[in-house]
Formats: structure tokens, sequence, C-alpha cells
């Protein structure tokens, strides 16, 4: 049986973690971009003047703009390599957060909320491309669980941190903040990542950025995978939007309160992303995934019968916990069959499944708000978490079908 060798494989293990633990903090600046600014969403609403909704849809606009954002610079990471175009979106990153930061009313807000998304996209998609570069098999497996945990303890972190800052300056001091983070980015990008995309590789194909697209979506089981991956997040936001207002609002925390439990729940999805690599060594992604679905399923369900039964804040705490759970099992699952068979494009595989998965979910997650006005229960949030994962079992079943995907090689 003959061994496929790739350059990562002549890493030393301590030279994979540390170099794995480099690109994972580069992508944590999108879910601190997303995600630290949570605890500020009242703040925001008082001094602006403006409602929950108006409020929610800045994070909406963040996630379009970081779906989008990928859309771009994947295929341009495949086309010129990997360095120049993190630098640049960084940059961008940069100087929306101090747009941002410098903003008077919610309109201005938006405007520099989607570029930050659109800055934010870079580290995302060139990290997960610069490990395939490298890796494959069950170590590609392996290197994304160990950046998808050190990816995960940014939003186990961002909120705290939010909440902390909140407690020192007004809410523009969380967009200074992250204009500090995007410097560091550049800093580290430009003194310790190399390319990891040789020059004669970035032309050996030829391919056009949509020959590369059309490669890419020629694919079944990527195409299944998108969809399922899209609902997952979507579920996932749709706890993120609207979090801050039912445990800030009916549940009576106060913004350090939520920021702790955000960190409790957000430690779900590591444990779940590091028990899903462990169990990929002896079972297969998707089953994986059809396991974690249907738990995912289950829990929101119990959410929505338990609020209506008012069981109050551990009625909904404590499923939800386990829905979060099953969400990082499914993560690295999702990422290993997207780009598995996809080493030639794998900025634009990357970017494919960023773009879809986060886009899909700055479309729904907005739903939460509309179901409910005001967000007075954990109902509506459950509504559509269920309704999600529903469609992620369906698209997993009818066109990834499990049983046709081949063994990890």
């Amino acid at each position: 049986m003959s061994t496929i060798s790739h350059p990562g494989d002549t890493l030393s293990r301590r030279e994979k973690i540390i170099y794995v633990f480099i690109l994972g903090t580069l992508t944590a600046l999108g879910p601190f971009t997303i995600d630290l600014y949570l605890p500020a969403f009242p703040a925001l609403r008082s001094d602006l003047g403006v409602s929950e909704a108006a409020v929610q849809l800045t994070l909406t606009g963040t996630i379009i703009g970081f779906a989008g954002g990928q859309l771009l610079v994947g295929p341009l990471s495949d086309k010129i390599g990997r360095r120049l175009p993190l630098i640049l979106a960084t940059t961008l990153h940069v100087g929306a957060s101090i747009g941002a930061a410098s903003s008077e009313d919610i309109t201005m807000l938006m405007v520099f909320r989607v570029l930050q998304g659109i800055g934010a996209a870079g580290g995302g998609v060139v990290a997960m491309a610069m490990v395939r570069d490298l890796f494959g098999g069950y170590t590609l497996v392996r290197m994304l669980s160990y950046m998808a945990l050190v990816n995960g303890m940014a939003p186990i972190f961002a909120p705290v941190i939010g909440s902390q800052l909140l407690l020192l300056f007004p809410w523009p001091g969380i967009f200074w903040f992250l204009a500090c983070y995007g410097v560091l980015v550049i800093l580290a990008v430009s003194l310790f990542i190399i390319e990891t995309l040789p020059r004669e590789n970035r032309r050996r194909s030829g391919l056009t950025v949509v020959q590369r697209y059309r490669a890419v979506l020629g694919d079944r089981i990527f195409i299944g995978i998108l969809l399922v991956g899209g609902m997952n997040f979507s579920g996932l936001f749709s706890y993120l939007s609207a979090s801050p207002f039912l445990f800030q609002g009916p549940y009576g925390l106060n913004e350090q309160q939520y920021g702790l439990l955000f960190a409790i729940n957000s430690l779900g999805i590591v444990a779940g992303v590091q028990i899903s690599s462990r169990v990929l060594r002896r079972v297969g992604p998707q089953w994986v995934i059809a396991m974690a679905t249907v738990v995912q399923l289950v829990m929101a369900l119990l959410i929505i019968a338990f609020d209506q039964l008012g069981l109050g804040f551990w009625g909904t705490a404590l499923p939800l916990w386990f829905y979060i759970m099953a969400t990082g099992f499914i993560f690295p699952c999702v990422q290993v069959l997207a780009l598995i068979n996809n080493g030639a494009q794998a900025g634009t595989a990357a970017s494919l499944l960023g773009a879809v998965t986060f886009g899909t979910a700055g479309v729904i997650s907005p739903l939460v708000g509309l179901l409910g006005e005001g967000i007075e229960s954990a109902t509506p949030m459950a509504l559509v978490m269920a309704a999600c994962i529903a469609l992620a079992v369906t698209f997993l079943w009818v066109v990834v079908r499990p049983r046709t995907v081949p063994a990890l090689q």
C-alpha cells in the first residue's frame, strides 16, 4: 500500500503544533470581529437610539461581508500566493475597525462592519488553504482539529474580553481593540508565515477563477457539505444574534455574566471539535455529522418544550450547551469533506465553504428577531435552530449521501 507524501510530513510534531497555532491565531480574527461586540448590543441600541433588529443587522452585515470577502480572497490566494492577500485583507480590516469606532449613527456603523467582515475574511480562508497545502489524509484531519481548537478559543474569550472592555471604555473601545488585533496579525504574517504555495504551483493548472469555481462546484459531495455547513452555522448564529437580548433581557444577566455564560457555551464547541477529531480515526466524517445533527435537532426541540413549560433560564441553558457541543462535532468534518478532494483549488474551496456558511447564517439569523417582536423568550431562537438542522439532515442524506463518501486516504 503506497503512502502519499505531503510537504508538512517533514515537520516535527512540535513544529506542526507551533505552525498551526499561529494559523489558528490568524483565523481567530474573524470570530473576534463577529463576537467581541455582542455584549455591547444593548448599549448600542441605547446610544444610537435604534431597535434590537437594527443592532442585529450590524451582525448580519459583518457576516455577509465576511462571506463576500472570502469569495475574493480564496481564488486570489490560489493565483498569486497565500501571504499577500492575507496582508491586504487585514489592512482593510484595520481601517474599517477605526471607522467603526468613529461611527456616529447606525448606517455608518453598518458600512464599516461590512468592511470589517470583508477584511477579516483573509485569515480564515488563507489559513485553511495553507493547512491543505501542507497536509493530507488523517494528518489533515488532525491539523484542522488543532487549528479549530485555537480558533474555538476565540469565541470563548471574545465576549469575555468585550464585556471587560465595556467596564473600561464605551462601546467604540471594542473596535479600537480590533484595530490593534489586526495590526498584530499583519506583523505575525510578515515575520513568521512563509509562503506555502510555490510559484510553479500557481500556474500549473492554468485555470481561470471561473474554471476553479466550476471544478470545485462539480463535486456533488462538496455541494452537499456546503449546504450542511451553511445550515449548521445558521443555527449557531441564530443563537449568537439572539442570546445578548435573551440572556440580558428576560433572564436578567448583566454584561459580565453574559460574557461568562457565552464562554461556558463556547467550551462546548471546543469539546465537540476535539472529541470529533478523535472519533474520526474510526468513524467517517459523514457519519459523525449524521449523529451530531440528530443531537442538535433533539436539543433545539427540548429548548422549545422547556420554554413553553416555563422552566426559565436552566430550561434553555442546559439543552443549548449540548446543541452547541454537537455543532463543534460538525466543524472539522465539514472542513475535511470540503477540502479532501480539492487540494489543487484549496483556496477556492475554502472561500466557497466560508462564503456559503457565513452568508447563509447572515441571511437566516435575523429571522429570530422577526419571529419574536422583541426577544422575550427562547422559542423564536430555538425554532430557527430546529428548522436549520432539519434542513441539514435533509441535505446530508439527499445530496451528500453518506454511503457514497469515499474513505480518507
